[in-house]
């Protein structure tokens, strides 16, 4: 890279050997997917338990790369850095506390929700729901606000792509064919592989995506800061940046060290996000595809080696900002979403920029891999089967599910590829707080049958009506557009805080107040087809629902 390039950030041309590097871990790990197909290969794929699930049979190693490689997707290491770049510490770096909270949840909660789904048969969060209420309609709420939630984080995984491939300087000719055409490739190589494979696709590339990850970013955090003055002159040029003025708004550029007044929004955050993020199908997903109930246990007990990563990779924004990175995209315009590829190009050999790119994009398609095949999944069972086909077969609803995988992929790229990249962003934070929603019919039911389905439902609909209105009128001080982020004044408190997690609590004083109205009324509740039991079962419980795809749609094992 030529010193201009570097005080710049101005792409001039192709990183040839970069995006030589990429290209070759690009080719490894589709080589890798397609050949998933045939790893542990079951008689048959043609059932939701084997493709979308990898017939529940992944042991501790390969669900702990499964659900790193799940959480902590390309749009990760490519945001949560640059929020601390452009906006420090409330913005960026709650993400770390809230991973923490996380795997306590994933302890308790999810394997309950693992034994019960296991006992069952369950595929999704809705099924759960529909078991556990006998409500058509609230397991659809659940459903549809699942899928939805999960459409824009497919497409935020192109973001990643699109950044490391803008830093490379693809498309920088000016042609939209040399500037879009390698993000199709990519993603039409993922929805072959996904299609073929199933869950056992992203199951095997974890592996490579962690293992890169892992080694750029131990790399970045001892070798950068020697090349940028030293701990000291970073935090020193952060704490400048931060605490100097935006001329736009007249305030300070972003937050060094939170002050009072920003405690509840940084709380809030880490809370909300920590309750959210297993709500999702693709997490649920990746959860559901562990052997063992104590698989589950074992993986939220290592998983917060991922929170000590994301803490180092959160500091790299700071890093850029003492090494003076500036993050200037093909057009021309400061975009801060570059600011890790950018760096690493700036001080890196172009080789190992070259990896530090693959790590990013790799990390983009295990996630949209889980999160195609998890929407799908939700699509199939919840809405096809349960409302269009009750009659489908096993290999029926496989088949609709490869399809609808395809589809969301596909939806996923024309949104990226026609609209601005800021609509995909606010349609991410709208999704977790519609998500956050499905908390109580999800969460709650795991432990008590106390609250009434129908107030679950006007619940529900109540912080979803409340989230969305309050998440609109939240202005971009800059843009001045709508949606402009997801913190807003918490009623009745005054302190700004996190949408999701005011929305939430409404939704369960709502639920609760209509609960005991509706149980002094004595209205009837659902049928329950769970029993206490079925919250323990473990691997090899003689009651669990077998699937028989029937003796036609077997294949002769690989």
């Amino acid at each position: 890279m030529s010193t201009l390039q570097a005080a710049t950030g101005q792409q001039t041309g192709v990183n040839g050997v970069a995006l030589a590097v990429l290209i070759f871990f690009f080719v490894v790990v589709a080589g890798a997917g397609f050949w998933a197909a045939r790893w542990r290969r079951p008689a048959s794929m043609e059932s939701l338990e084997e493709w979308g699930l990898g017939g529940r049979s992944f042991g501790t190693w390969i669900t702990w790369f499964l659900l790193g490689g799940d959480l902590y997707t390309a749009y990760t290491f490519v945001a949560v850095p640059a929020a601390m770049f452009s906006a420090g510490a409330v913005s960026g770096f709650f993400a770390v506390p809230y991973t923490i909270i996380l795997y306590p949840i994933i302890f308790i909660f999810m394997s309950r929700l693992w034994s019960v789904s296991h006992r069952h048969g369950y595929v999704t969060p809705a099924d759960f729901v529909q078991g556990r209420s006998g409500s058509r309609a609230l397991s659809l709420a659940v459903a549809v606000t699942g899928f939805l939630a999960t459409m824009p984080y497919i497409a935020l995984q192109l973001v990643g792509i699109q950044a490391v491939l803008e830093v490379a300087g693809v498309g920088s000719g000016g042609s939209w064919i040399a500037k879009d055409l390698p993000i199709f490739i990519a993603f039409l190589v993922l929805a072959l592989y996904t299609y073929t494979s199933g869950l056992r696709a992203p199951a095997i590339i974890a592996f490579v995506k962690d293992i890169l990850i892992y080694l750029v970013i131990i790399v970045a955090v001892i070798y950068l800061p020697s090349k940028v003055g030293g701990w000291a002159h970073i935090f020193d040029a952060a704490q400048h940046k931060m605490e100097s003025t935006n001329p736009a708004t007249g305030k300070h550029v972003g937050v060094f060290i939170p002050a009072s007044n920003q405690y509840w929004a940084y709380a809030t955050l880490a809370l909300g996000s920590a309750m959210a993020l297993f709500m999702y199908p693709h997490s649920v997903t990746a959860t559901l595809s562990a052997q063992k109930r104590n698989t589950i246990r074992k993986n939220a007990s290592i998983l917060p080696a991922y929170s000590f990563l994301l803490g180092l990779l959160a500091l790299l924004g700071w890093v850029a900002i003492a090494a003076g990175t500036k993050p200037i995209g093909l057009d021309g315009k400061p975009n801060p979403q570059l600011v890790v590829p950018q760096l690493f190009e700036d001080y890196f050999p172009s080789w190992f920029a070259g990896v530090g790119f693959a790590a990013i994009a790799i990390g983009a398609l295990v996630p949209a891999a889980i999160m195609s095949i998890a929407a799908a999944n939700t699509f199939t069972r919840n809405i096809y089967k349960a409302w269009l086909r009750p009659d489908a077969t096993v290999k029926q609803e496989a088949q609709v599910s490869k399809i609808t995988s395809l589809v969301v992929k596909a939806f996923a790229l024309i949104f990226v590829l026609t609209l601005d990249k800021t609509n995909a962003l606010n349609f991410q934070l709208l999704g977790g707080i519609w998500i956050m929603q499905t908390f109580p019919s999800v969460v709650f039911y795991l432990y008590t049958k106390w609250f009434h389905r129908r107030a679950l439902l006007v619940g529900w609909a109540v912080g979803m009506i409340y989230g969305s209105v309050a998440a609109y009128n939240v202005i971009n001080p800059v843009t001045k557009a709508h949606f402009g982020g997801s913190v807003a004044e918490i009623p009745g408190i005054g302190e700004m805080g996190y949408i999701a997690l005011t929305a939430f609590v409404i939704n369960l004083l709502v639920t609760v107040v209509l609960t005991v109205i509706l149980r002094a009324a004595k209205v009837g509740d659902g049928p329950d087809e769970t029993i206490p039991a079925d919250y323990f079962a473990d691997a090899g419980d003689p009651r669990v629902a077998k699937i028989d795809v029937g003796p036609h749609e077997l294949t002769p094992s690989a």
